[in-house]
């Protein structure tokens, strides 16, 4: 986990070929595999684990959604090896129904952060015309800009590119940068 804490920049990538559930590769700036995340089909409850690697033994975040179906469906974030909850990110029920937005909430549900889609224009015509137009995030910690979240343009491949450069006194912990990232590529993903 210390080297995903210590990058500033990340892609994550939607697996191809995975016929049920959800799977996702997380690349350092170098193309090297340092997460995999797995979400298991069926389930009525989103959870979602964050490993090493694609061997799965050494797990790193855990995403579990709050209620079973929720409009504003709130995801726990939990550090396994610390056995704490690292924060929550909850999704901006109506208010998402035309361009996505979310809020981060500190380990004490108190809102410290959100991440929102860029432009309602965009956000419009990819839910209503094609989903062919890439999304893009901003994400926002105590007012301050913190992260960018870009899609690549691709047809059959979702991979979304995390840049936490401008973050420079760290406002947002990296794991929730990654669990947003990871959740807007399992959740919102599969809206479009």
């Amino acid at each position: 986990m210390a080297d995903l804490l210590t990058l500033s920049q990340y892609t994550v990538r939607r697996k191809i070929f995975k016929i049920f559930g959800g799977a996702f590769h997380v690349y350092d700036p170098m193309g090297r595999i340092v997460g995999y995340s797995k979400m298991a089909a069926f389930k009525l409850k989103e959870d979602i684990r964050l490993y090493a690697d694609e061997s799965m033994r050494t797990e790193l975040l855990v995403i579990q959604a709050r209620q079973v179906i929720d409009f504003s469906a709130a995801y726990d974030v939990y550090d396994p090896a610390q056995r704490a909850k690292i924060g929550v990110l909850r999704r901006r029920g109506f208010k998402s129904l035309l361009k996505d937005e979310w809020e981060i909430l500190n380990a004490d549900d108190q809102q410290i952060g959100t991440v929102q889609e860029d432009s309602w224009l965009m956000a419009t015509l990819r839910r209503f015309l094609t989903n062919l137009i890439p999304q893009s995030y901003h994400i926002d910690v105590q007012g301050a800009p913190v992260a960018i979240i870009r899609q690549n343009f691709n047809p059959f491949v979702l991979k979304l590119n995390v840049d936490l450069t401008q973050d420079a006194r760290q406002l947002l912990d990296r794991r929730l940068a990654l669990a947003a990232t990871i959740l807007l590529a399992a959740i919102e993903g599969r809206q479009n």
